[in-house]
């Protein structure tokens, strides 16, 4: 498959997995329609790409996998909510449409991502799945990424350096933490929900998914600077405004550029010895520093 018909795979098989499990439960007034609102507006999942290229790699992804690209998106979901709000980025726009907090209310967005954020932990400890002593693993490396010491912190050292001067070291800190955790986890968990890989082959596609989160922000404050509002399906400069430290900022756009293809480069290397079954994962970075939204 080339890199569209994969989107399309991934994104048809974690769909239908969440709206399967959504179904399972009934609506709570709003809030069953407020966590499908950010599901499934228009996200690119490249999150359950990455897991299910990698899983790939090593055998037919399974239903742990399903649930690995699940849970991975309710996180993404969720704190995208949390973002938006007025406390955090107070964004009104997100993939060209009103913001959760904006289409409903705050309360009812905040809500929504906390069960959002609960949801995924339900998906990845789901008794059918029937692999306890993986589920633990993967209920592990998720609650790394997402939690204090990885998304939470990576947001927490954004918020507390608005309008500040801060070095390059800071910024790649932030990152690491705030976008590249999760990403590093969806590649580490898609290899665990097979059961097949090996420490050397795991610490391989890690050092890929660091470089290729890190160059994901660097492209995403790129292309906030280069594209417009329609195209972003977001407010154009909205870092810019909000006196972010940003690539482009510290380094110039020029150096920005030049610092993504760097890491694009460092990343197919790690990938390298596994060869062509590896190629879903050489094209989505190759999109990743490609894209211009």
């Amino acid at each position: 498959m080339n890199l569209d018909q994969f989107s399309q795979y991934a994104r048809l098989r974690v769909d239908s997995y969440l709206k399967q499990q959504l179904d399972t439960y009934p609506p709570a007034t709003n809030l069953q329609e407020a966590m499908a609102y950010s599901l499934f507006n228009g996200g690119k999942r490249i999150r359950p790409m990455l897991t299910y290229a990698t899983a790939a790699i090593f055998a037919e992804p399974n239903p742990l996998t399903d649930a690995c690209a699940a849970a991975i998106e309710s996180i993404h979901a969720y704190s995208l909510i949390h973002d938006d709000l007025p406390a955090m980025d107070d964004d009104d726009l997100r993939r060209g449409k009103p913001t959760s907090h904006i289409y409903f209310n705050e309360a009812t967005a905040i809500l929504a991502g906390d069960a959002l954020q609960t949801f995924a932990f339900e998906l990845l400890s789901a008794p059918s799945l029937g692999q306890a002593t993986t589920q633990l693993q993967l209920i592990r490396e998720l609650s790394l990424a997402s939690g204090r010491h990885g998304m939470i912190t990576g947001q927490m050292i954004d918020l507390s350096n608005i309008g500040q001067d801060i070095s390059i070291e800071t910024l790649e800190q932030m990152h690491k933490h705030k976008t590249g955790a999760l990403i590093c986890a969806s590649v580490r968990m898609g290899a665990l929900s097979t059961e097949l890989a090996t420490q050397e082959q795991l610490q391989s596609l890690e050092a890929y998914a660091c470089a290729i989160g890190l160059a994901f922000q660097v492209q995403d404050d790129i292309i906030d600077i280069t594209s417009d509002t329609q195209t972003l399906g977001k407010t154009q400069f909205s870092d810019e405004e909000a006196n972010k430290p940003t690539y482009p900022k510290l380094l110039g756009l020029e150096g920005a550029q030049t610092l993504a293809k760097q890491l694009h480069k460092q990343a197919i290397e790690h990938i390298s010895p596994f060869g062509e079954s590896a190629q879903p994962l050489v094209e989505l970075a190759n999109y990743i520093i490609g894209r211009n939204h």
